[in-house]
């Protein structure tokens, strides 16, 4: 699958987009902007993709991997403040679409998602998204651009500065663009360059968020009131987890644990276990749902008191999502069922 594709047979020195850059030689290979603000820089692939500079030149495709100014050759872990402005764009702006791809297989994105995924110009996403596509749809776009874990900023900034260089532009995540994923950060970004989002026609196409998708692997876990927590502390603090772990553990809801564990997040997990049984009897039936719709899918219907020691095992990281039942949640045939309260109002 491809994936950031260089210019080497480009004899084209302008943007690859339409802004101007003010470099004089012809013979160049994927230098300047790839997709339309100003640059003077003449290293080889090592701008922007996007158009705001960059004075790193030591690796393909790296620099600044959405247009922030970067000096760090450590591409996109780091991210950087906002580069090119709307102003620096000469080009008509195009569409951009941020596509929810559900829960990561094929039949699971939705007919609309694939539509717009077929009318994109280029496709942006994280690695791993962009290798969930199916590669008729990807064979089609006239460039993929992808970046590694940690690079959600750049990401999206290179989506909007190629819609204001005048293409149409999707932005792939798993699940939903609206669930802890980059809807809001395009809108975001777009605002703080002078943008807005009637300007490059921003759309959001929903997918299937891992809460649904895997609440059907496991039976009907979420049919009564429902929360969703992270567990990342990458943006919000830990404390601020907790406290929020705290108040709707102790209240009757179904509670839905996104990013539960990774190397760097242990203490994490241990803790919100040792927040939910403070709050929940140890035998509430909880679901595990690791890779919800992939080749490596796992299930598991266990109980809380059993939750915390499953922390080092394989079943339980960053794609996997927890279903903690509620007081009334039960077990049936391996199924998790929540009442909805039918049973208070009708007979069968």
């Amino acid at each position: 699958m491809s994936t950031d594709t260089n210019a080497d047979a480009d004899d084209e020195s302008t943007s690859k987009c339409g802004a101007s850059i003010t470099t004089e030689t012809k013979t160049e290979t994927s230098s300047g902007s790839k997709c339309g603000a100003s640059s003077s820089d003449s290293s080889n692939d090592s701008d922007s993709k996007c158009g705001a500079s960059s004075s790193s030149s030591s690796s393909s495709s790296s620099g600044s991997k959405c247009g922030a100014s970067s000096s760090d050759d450590d591409s996109s872990s780091n991210e950087q403040e906002v580069g090119a402005k709307v102003d620096d764009f000469d080009a008509d702006p195009g569409q951009l679409t941020a596509v929810g791809l559900g829960p990561g297989h094929a039949e699971g994105m939705t007919e609309r998602a694939k539509n717009a995924l077929l009318d994109a110009d280029h496709i942006v996403g994280y690695t791993t998204y962009i290798e969930l596509i199916p590669d008729e749809i990807t064979e089609q776009a006239d460039d993929i651009y992808d970046t590694p874990m940690c690079g959600e900023v750049s990401r999206t900034e290179e989506s909007i500065d190629r819609t204001l260089a005048g293409n149409d532009v999707a932005i792939v995540g798993s699940g939903d663009p609206n669930v802890y994923a980059l809807a809001g950060l395009a809108l975001e970004i777009l605002e703080s360059k002078g943008a807005t989002a009637s300007m490059v026609d921003f759309e959001v196409i929903p997918g299937v968020p891992a809460a649904q998708s895997c609440a059907a692997r496991l039976g009907a876990p979420l049919v009564n009131d429902t929360v969703s927590v992270s567990l990342s502390d990458h943006l919000v603090p830990m404390p601020e987890i907790e406290s929020r772990l705290h108040s709707v553990a102790s209240e009757n809801f179904t509670i839905t644990i996104y990013n539960p564990w990774s190397r760097k997040r242990r203490e994490n997990f241990q803790k919100c276990c040792e927040i939910l049984l403070t709050h929940r009897d140890k035998e509430t039936p909880v679901g595990i749902v690791h890779g919800a719709g992939r080749e490596d899918e796992q299930v598991m219907i266990t109980e809380l008191a059993e939750l915390e020691e499953l922390g080092e095992s394989e079943i339980i990281d960053m794609t996997t999502t927890i279903v903690v039942g509620t007081e009334d949640t039960y077990v049936w045939d391996d199924r998790m069922v929540t009442p909805r309260g039918y049973e208070t109002k009708y007979d069968y």
